[in-house]
């Protein structure tokens, strides 16, 4: 007697002939693929025994093309469907991914098909990050030009990302260093530039001597060496551009209050901002009544009581005491150290005129600012500074009987409450662009500059006669010239290219020449999520219709180490870009997922030097290396080359195929969470394990309808009836839970436990509810597509198994299209109505108690099912004071085991 898989082989083959009028795979692709393999269904008509390694192979050869046809299919023109816009941070082209990438792209991939089967209008672009550092020390090692180095990297990583089977809407790639996306870089700085948010100042900067160029105080770590080279940094004096992320400090923090929770990166950011209830005003500085065209930019907290002010003071450390100032000498003169200084520079403030001394103030006294206004009437310090330096200043604020503070001597603000005083104040700085902007007394103005060649050339050209000015719009991009070298020790390696940097002034066509810095890696960034809502357009950044269409991004997904410095770049420039009317939206990103990092184990002698896992004995109870015997310290860190505790992802597809990485990826932990990167662990044989069962169900459900009569739902028993609405009830709270852990919090790895649960639910049905139930056909179906965004490539070749299939029930699929290109499943209606109360079985050691009334909302919860029985009268009476070693609860026959120690 044939075998059941010799009868579903024969069966299988029997219904192709027999069917002419199904459709076949073929109506499904775009175009024919050469047929590379021999041993899958889809190529033979013929199903396979087991789902083995081969198997595997076959099957993601098979539909690796096909299914990046059918997502190209997929249109985005149709702008009356609701958009998702996910996006996963762009990386750094630097020649090779590594596990984080897998993981974070893997995500990315998943969340754009699972809203791609809702009927969504989807974009998942991706990109390069493409400036910056690496590629021009890459370059100055290999003696390549950064270009060439960059462009290498990034066709060997585009071709890495297709081998992992990742559908990314490739027609909006875009590259940060082409000059077709930096002349909107510098298009973007320019309108800052006119608004008065990009400046130059001297400034004390973090110096990396190594990498010769200045570091932003987020790259300096807390050891005071450089992120990136490790060197010790050092403090330097130059002029600098930076843009004035302070005027938006208020703005960006009160926008945070909009955005869902942010899983603690909105606590970062806030902190990061600081408290904000003051601002920064600016002042001229005078020497004995002229005007030194030197000015001072000082903070108050109390701006609304400017017109008390009896003095600024500067720190022993301020660039006007240092660097280029013309007033260095006269402040060095005044300084005496550990002491507080009246010095002869009078400060005059641009809003009231006022004027008044500079003073500096011993050591370190004003915290993390390097100036601050001093205003006796609202601080006890200011008033013992002026008394001791016998500076004179006016009491501006008065208490009346009722306790409310209310403003005097302050001109036009006399009579206002404080709170009125220090709206209208700050409103009128802003308006003369004389500071005003409401930030705190922490954070400072981002330096852009960077003193190196492979970054975006700064849009400035500086004139003697006119001073600064920007580069026409009609004349952008300001390219990169070709130089033959990029080391210029203490600047910037364009200030010896001097046919680019001599120039002609725009303004008064005199002799200029080109600003010779190049802005940070980060300023790129910073906007390139709006970039990708319209790649090619030759004629501004972007379509504002495109922009409010597609923003804010729907899902951002990236690494925690970008919670600050990162996010805080990209929100400032859409809050500038908003107020450009540019773009409707002021917040660039709705939801945030900081996924976390995969770890691989590391082996270190007590020298502190890592090993190669060949130089580990492990056959020991501790690990020891190999040929001296020492004890190792074992750890779990991020992966890198130099502690050999990476794993080429390539290597591993290779191994256990596209699908299985990327449900062990999935499946190995909440995405916000580590992963140690151990094969050996539950994740990866569970996994294959279910696949395989997968494929077997599937098996049975193809022998049992190929090879049976035409299936006839009348014939089952109200027992089987039961069984089948059992199935039924499992099905739509699987497909509610699926989706709420898709739409809501991300938790893959829990999505995949349901399905899991919903697999091995179907794998106990009887023969008879196999051959005859509506109710486990339509859950097959249904677990089949919500397991498609997951593994695409087995799901594919399971749904053309099941299209072929004969004396189908279920009608409402489209069973001529593939499974990913299928509608996602919706619960049932009639599920939707089910009473809001389940009797909740309870047994004990496998024996039936008794029922509790649950909640249907909670019957899928263990922890909370656990509680209410322990809290009813049932529990009370059976459990109370018994150990309870474990307990089981099985949502679909709405059973609850605990297992009790005698």
């Amino acid at each position: 007697m044939a075998t059941a898989w010799q009868r579903l082989g024969s069966s299988v083959s029997l219904l192709k002939r027999q069917s002419p009028g199904m459709p076949t795979i073929s109506k499904w692709e775009r175009r024919v693929t050469p047929v590379c393999v021999q041993s899958i269904y889809s190529a033979t008509g013929k199903w396979t025994k087991d789902y083995t390694l081969q198997t595997r192979k076959d099957v993601e050869k098979w539909w690796h093309q096909r299914i990046k046809d059918q997502s190209s299919k997929s249109s985005e023109a149709d702008k009356s469907k609701p958009k998702f816009y996910v996006l996963s941070m762009f990386p750094y082209p630097s020649g090779k991914l590594h596990m984080g990438h897998v993981r974070v792209y893997t995500i990315s991939d998943t969340i754009a098909r699972f809203q791609r089967m809702r009927g969504r209008q989807v974009i998942n672009p991706m990109g390069w990050d493409a400036f910056g550092l690496p590629a021009e020390n890459a370059a100055i090692e290999r003696n390549l030009h950064p270009e060439s180095w960059t462009q290498r990297n990034i066709e060997h990583m585009r071709g890495q990302l297709d081998r992992l089977g990742l559908c990314f809407s490739w027609d909006r790639e875009i590259n940060t260093c082409l000059p077709d996306y930096y002349k909107w870089t510098q298009y973007l700085f320019i309108k800052l530039y006119e608004a008065g948010l990009a400046y130059q100042k001297e400034a004390l900067v973090n110096w990396d001597p190594v990498d010769q160029t200045v570091l932003a105080n987020e790259q300096v770590n807390e050891q005071g060496c450089s992120w990136r080279s490790g060197a010790k940094v050092e403090k330097k004096y130059l002029k600098q551009w930076f843009l004035k992320t302070t005027a938006y400090a208020k703005a960006m923090q009160d926008g945070l209050a909009d955005l869902p929770e942010w899983y603690g990166i909105k606590g970062m950011q806030a902190h990061w901002i600081g408290n904000c209830v003051g601002c920064h005003l600016d002042f001229t500085l005078q020497v004995d009544g002229r005007d030194t065209g030197e000015k001072l930019t000082a903070y108050t907290a109390t701006p609304e009581a400017i017109y008390g002010i009896s003095h600024v003071a500067i720190s022993p450390n301020h660039r006007l005491l240092h660097g280029q100032s013309s007033l260095k000498e006269a402040f060095q003169k005044a300084l005496v150290p550990g002491k507080d200084c009246r010095t002869p520079v009078i400060a005059v403030n641009l809003l009231t005129q006022q004027e008044i001394p500079v003073i500096i103030v011993a050591g370190a006294d004003l915290g993390s600012l390097d100036s601050k206004i001093g205003i006796p009437s609202t601080s006890l310090e200011d008033t013992f500074l002026a008394q001791a330096l016998g500076l004179p200043y006016s009491e501006v604020i008065e208490t009346l009987p009722d306790g409310t503070e209310r403003l005097c001597s302050s001109a036009e603000f006399t009579g206002m409450s404080r709170q009125e005083a220090f709206l209208a104040l700050t409103e009128k700085a802003r308006g003369k662009r004389v500071g005003g902007e409401v930030t705190s007394d922490k954070l400072k103005d981002w330096l852009i500059s960077r003193q190196r060649y492979w970054g975006t050339p700064i849009p400035i050209i500086h004139c003697p006669a006119c001073g600064p000015v920007p580069v026409p719009l009609e004349s952008l991009p300001v390219t990169l010239p070709n130089i033959a070298s990029f080391t210029n020790k203490g600047g910037s390696p364009l200030a010896k290219a001097s046919e680019w940097v001599n120039c002609t002034c725009p303004r008064c066509k005199g002799a200029a020449s080109r600003e010779t810095d190049t802005m940070d890696t980060f300023v790129d960034s910073a906007w390139y999520y709006l970039r990708y809502t319209d790649p090619h357009n030759p004629h501004s950044p972007f379509s504002p219709a495109l922009a409010d269409y597609w923003m804010p991004v729907d899902l951002y997904i990236g690494g925690k180490e970008h919670a600050v410095m990162h996010l805080f770049y990209a929100r400032f420039f859409s809050h500038f870009c908003h107020d450009q009317k540019m773009v409707k939206h002021r917040e660039p990103f709705h939801k945030l997922l900081t996924q976390g990092l995969i770890k691989g184990q590391t082996f270190r002698l007590p020298s502190g030097q890592y090993l190669q896992r060949e130089e580990v004995d492990l056959t020991g109870p501790t690990p020891v290396h190999a040929q001296t015997r020492e004890k190792l310290e074992v750890t779990w860190e991020k992966m890198s080359k130099s502690k050999h505790n990476g794993v080429d992802p390539e290597e591993v597809i290779a191994q256990y195929g596209i699908d299985t990485i990327r449900l062990y990826i999935l499946f190995a932990g909440p995405p916000e969470k580590d992963i140690l990167w151990d094969v050996k662990t539950d994740a990866l044989p569970g996994v294959l394990r279910w696949q395989q069962r997968l494929w077997f169900l599937t098996t049975l459900f193809l022998e049992a309808r190929a090879g049976g009569p035409a299936p006839q739902p009348q014939m089952l028993s109200s027992k089987e009836r039961a069984e089948a609405s059992n199935i039924w009830k499992y099905k739509n709270a699987v497909i509610s839970q699926v989706t709420a852990h898709y739409v809501e919090d991300f938790s893959l790895n829990s999505a995949i436990t349901q399905l899991m649960g919903l697999t091995s639910a179907l794998l106990q049905a009887s023969q008879k509810i196999m051959e005859h139930s509506r109710e486990f056909e339509d859950a097959l179906c249904a677990l089949i597509l919500m397991t498609a965004p997951l593994a695409p490539h087995i799901t594919s070749e399971l749904w053309a198994g099941l299209a072929l299939a004969p004396k189908k029930l279920c009608d409402h699929y489209a069973w001529d299209t593939g499974a990913l290109l299928q509608a996602w499943p919706t619960v049932d209606p009639e599920y939707l109505k089910q009473p809001d109360v389940v009797q909740m079985a309870v047994l004990i050691n496998n024996k039936a108690c008794g029922k509790i009334p649950v909640p249907q909302q909670v019957a899928q919860d263990p922890d909370k099912v656990h509680e209410l029985v322990l809290q009813s009268e049932l529990g009370v009476r059976l459990l109370q004071g018994k150990n309870i070693q474990k307990a089981f609860l099985s949502p679909r026959t709405a059973l609850i085991n605990f297992l009790v120690q005698e």
